[in-house]
């Protein structure tokens, strides 16, 4: 007998556009009782954000984690830099910083 299909959605997180905070529905609302999974969809109507106290209104759709940033329309411009995700950013920001930082340090080896 074969094993039913598990299907595996992604939920997107939700960013508040008055402060900031970003729900994340693997992680859930403690402030509130919130349970993990949890989408936003599924949060109480009069759901408020844990920080600022702004109704879900205010809320904008970022995507689900680890997705490339940005409007969908825009990743295909660059040098493949918008596709990257905000990690893989970082890495390639700091690592250049880092890498920058060892040239420097390097010149008083220079005599």
């Amino acid at each position: 007998m074969s094993e039913p299909a598990v299907e595996t959605t992604v939920l997107d997180r939700y960013e508040c556009r008055a402060c900031g905070y970003v729900y994340e529905p693997e992680k859930g609302d403690d402030k509130d009782d919130i349970p993990s999974g949890t989408s936003f969809a599924e949060l109480p109507v009069n759901w408020r954000c844990p920080v600022c106290s702004a109704k879900k209104t205010a809320f904008a759709n970022i995507g689900p984690a680890g997705t490339a940033s940005g409007f969908k329309e825009n990743l295909g411009y660059g040098l493949g830099v918008n596709n990257l995700t905000p990690t893989q950013k970082n890495i390639l920001i700091f690592g250049a910083l880092a890498l920058g930082f060892l040239f420097f340090i390097s010149l008083y080896g220079l005599q």
